[in-house]
């Protein structure tokens, strides 16, 4: 019988870590870029954590999804939680990077905040989308009732209104999405990882947003430009490839 090996201190309390997120759709961990952001890190970082899908977040932080329970302790907002991560438990998947790079990350992480709106509009507001999305998900998921969804609806048009994108057209709207993937596109190499050939916690979070597009099953412009991108395509496979493949690290 092989020795038990101790637990690594940093990482004593990763089996109480729990993810709360939006429910999964077309094979994605979750029909949210942030909750998927959050998914691909803690993957990537091969830390043993629960899933939770949740359709309400009147109970997360700021009654905002994802959010994670960390030996008890709520804490929200992707970019947070990260940060939490990876000082807690001493994670290295973005050790080494420079001052540029780190910039650059925090550049790239605003981008998508903006596509974010964009990404949200063509399901929820856009009335060409709107009822492929709603049906989908209800196919997916039949304890979701259609009434839950028309009033997760009617909330996100009030979201969109005020935080502006619900006043644009839809060519205007998706104008601004097409311009934030372009950014990615020309950021990103034919093949590896925007800072080389091991993907860091930007990856996680451009997948976060590619995979809620690639392998939506809806042909929104938004996938139809990223499409014609086949670098935007390979990173978004490998991510995804990576996930399927990688298991926690486990300590006898």
């Amino acid at each position: 019988m092989l020795p038990a090996r101790k637990v690594p201190a940093h990482m004593e309390h990763t089996a109480m870590l729990t993810l709360f997120s939006y429910p999964d759709l077309f094979g994605v961990a979750d029909n949210n870029p942030y909750g998927l952001k959050i998914f691909a890190f803690l993957k990537l970082c091969r830390l043993p954590f629960r899933h939770e899908h949740v359709f309400d977040a009147q109970n997360a932080p700021r009654a905002q999804l994802p959010y994670i329970v960390d030996d008890g302790e709520p804490i929200g907002d992707s970019d947070t939680i990260i940060s939490h991560l990876i000082r807690r438990y001493g994670l290295a998947l973005d050790d080494g990077l420079t001052t540029r790079q780190r910039d650059t990350d925090l550049l790239v992480r605003r981008a998508l905040d903006d596509l974010y709106w964009v990404m949200s509009y063509s399901r929820w507001k856009d009335p060409r989308f709107w009822p492929l999305f709603r049906d989908a998900f209800l196919r997916t998921h039949p304890r979701v009732t259609a009434s839950s969804l028309e009033a997760a609806r009617e909330y996100n048009f009030q979201r969109y209104y005020f935080q502006g994108i619900g006043r644009y057209e839809p060519e205007e709207a998706y104008a601004r999405g097409v311009a934030d993937l372009d950014v990615l596109a020309n950021l990103l190499p034919e093949s590896g990882f925007l800072f080389g050939a091991k993907p860091r916690s930007t990856d996680a979070g451009v997948y976060g947003f590619t995979a809620n597009i690639h392998f939506y099953d809806i042909e929104t412009p938004l996938k139809t430009f990223l499409l014609s991108r086949p670098n935007l395509v390979a990173h978004c496979r490998a991510i995804h490839s990576m996930l399927d493949s990688l298991r926690p690290l486990a300590f006898a």
